[in-house]
């Protein structure tokens, strides 16, 4: 058992379907969609397939004056999309854009094991690494990183704990479900953003619960996002991986902490 997993809270059977460790960076210039199939040679045996998304948004978590500031246009000349590489298993893929770099763990049957954030860690830190070789190889400068993000996804299945918008309180630990009158009934669905800043300044967790029908097999889920993001010391890929394990801690306690008592029985709590 790593020191990751012995001082973070763990669950046997944790609800988490999807995983992502990236970093966000100026965008990559000159830039052409030449550079997805020159990357895809270089891990063509591991990820076999690939598919051509739209590109992400890049959200940066401001704080003081700047966090007010106007929103500006920015016009960027190239290409605007992002490409998937995907292993043959599918539970495992990169993400490249001009100015973005993820790797993903997610579950596409429903019954794959869930990979530790001490698994997935080490891969994006060797991919990582092959992915500024490569951009050195084509004559391109090593990225210059504004941005850290961990993200995790759970899905909380109806039936798993709770029946209805009524019980949510068996599900969020800050959730009452009451009411200052008799009116008001049973919701029929419930979604929220919630956000806290991370030790000084060094970003933003953000939590997110929806209602969702999941698609493999059309089952009722509140989907709970947690998302940590802010920027890393430097560039260097001790201070990237530094952030992550503050963005991870992050998102697992405050998982924890914002799941109730009763889920945690229900997923096997173990630390």
């Amino acid at each position: 058992m790593s020191e990751t997993q012995r001082t973070l809270p763990d669950y046997e059977s944790p609800p988490v379907i999807e995983t992502v460790l990236g970093v966000r960076f100026s965008p990559l210039t000159p830039f052409t969609t030449r550079l997805f199939s020159l990357y895809w040679t270089s891990i063509k045996d591991e990820y076999p397939h690939f598919e051509i998304q739209d590109p992400i948004p890049q959200t940066a978590e401001e704080f003081g004056a700047n966090r007010a500031r106007p929103l500006g246009i920015q016009i960027i000349k190239g290409p605007e999309s992002r490409c998937w590489f995907i292993d043959e298993t599918e539970t495992r893929l990169i993400q490249f854009q001009r100015d973005g770099f993820f790797l993903n763990w997610r579950k596409v049957k429903g019954n794959e094991p869930y990979l530790h954030y001490d698994h997935t860690k080490p891969n994006f830190e060797k991919y990582w690494k092959g992915f500024g070789e490569f951009l050195n190889h084509q004559g391109l400068p090593d990225p210059q990183i504004s941005q850290c993000e961990v993200t995790y996804i759970n899905h909380i299945e109806k039936g798993q704990g709770w029946d209805s918008y009524g019980e949510l309180n068996k599900v969020i630990s800050c959730w009452s479900g009451k009411y200052s009158g008799d009116f008001l009934q049973d919701p029929e669905s419930v979604s929220l953003n919630v956000q806290y800043v991370l030790p000084d300044q060094k970003g933003r967790l953000h939590i997110a619960m929806l209602p969702a029908i999941r698609k493999q097999d059309a089952k009722e889920v509140l989907q709970l996002n947690l998302t940590a993001r802010g920027k890393p010391g430097s560039s260097k890929l001790d201070d990237i991986v530094s952030w992550f394990d503050l963005g991870h801690k992050w998102i697992v306690r405050g998982f924890t902490d914002f799941t109730a008592k009763d889920m945690h029985q229900f997923w096997r709590r173990t630390v």
